[in-house]
């Protein structure tokens, strides 16, 4: 090795190990209470800003996207394609001590589309995150009849692994109690309504078990949270935890949602 290369690298290597020795010296004069203490906090913050402007976890816990998502699904939701939505809630992880923050949202790379499986905050309880198929924008007519969604007047393709769990079908001109906006017909034969401006009609589906935009109205923009992205793990809650190897529904792991 020429002289003035094997100069620059034994500086270099000196400054190295001059640099490690004066980091462990910071740790031994800090104790190990405060270093852990501040590599628990780093990697809080982190967790933070990830979960806040990136990615989110969710668990499926309704069988209301059945044959889609299925109970026990863990789904990584893409937090920043419609937009990152600020945090409207300040406090203490896993219970309810904080306050609510006015919140804004950042420039989204496109809005929903048509198809998109997205969770959002349900909009009679904003604590509670919602997950259902976009099926309509603002502006569309949406309708239903003998349990066959049309938007536009066009039919609604269903999706690949939609089903309909109840073979009785509830007749045009039956009014369900429930349904929103009001008379505005029932679950088999509904509408036609309109989507006003900043909003969305949702559906799961599992189009006779869910709790959607039949039932509780439409979805404001605001309150979208991402869109489903992949699946990171899933489980079957029905088997026992000594099964715990088929518990797990290994195919379903890393499986992209569409």
């Amino acid at each position: 090795m020429p002289d003035g290369l094997k100069k620059a690298w034994n500086a270099y290597w000196g400054w190295v190990k001059k640099r490690k020795e004066k980091r462990e010296a910071r740790r031994r004069a800090k104790g190990p209470v405060r270093d852990w203490l501040e590599f628990i906090v780093t990697l809080t913050i982190m967790v933070f800003f990830i979960r806040t402007t990136v990615v989110e976890a969710y668990r499926i816990p309704s069988s209301s996207m059945e044959d889609t998502l299925l109970v026990g699904d863990f789904l990584m939701v893409n937090k920043f394609l419609y937009g990152i939505r600020t945090p409207d809630w300040i406090g203490v992880p896993f219970t309810q001590i904080g306050f609510d923050v006015p919140h804004s949202r950042l420039p989204a790379l496109r809005e929903p589309r048509r198809g998109d499986i997205i969770v959002f905050k349900f909009p009679l309880d904003e604590s509670q995150n919602y997950i259902k198929r976009c099926v309509g924008l603002a502006g569309d007519t949406i309708e239903i009849r003998d349990k066959v969604l049309l938007v536009n007047h066009r039919v609604f393709q269903n999706p690949p692994k939609a089903k309909f769990v109840d073979s009785n079908r509830y007749k045009s001109g039956f009014q369900q109690r429930d349904i929103r906006p009001a008379n505005a017909g029932n679950r088999d034969n509904y509408g036609p309504v309109i989507v006003p401006a900043g909003h969305y009609f949702m559906m799961g589906d599992n189009r006779d078990n869910s709790s959607d935009s039949r039932y509780w109205g439409f979805l404001p923009r605001d309150n979208i949270v991402g869109k489903a992205l992949i699946i990171y793990f899933s489980w079957d809650k029905t088997i026992p935890f000594y099964r715990f190897y088929e518990k797990i529904r290994w195919t379903r792991i890393t499986n992209l949602i569409s």
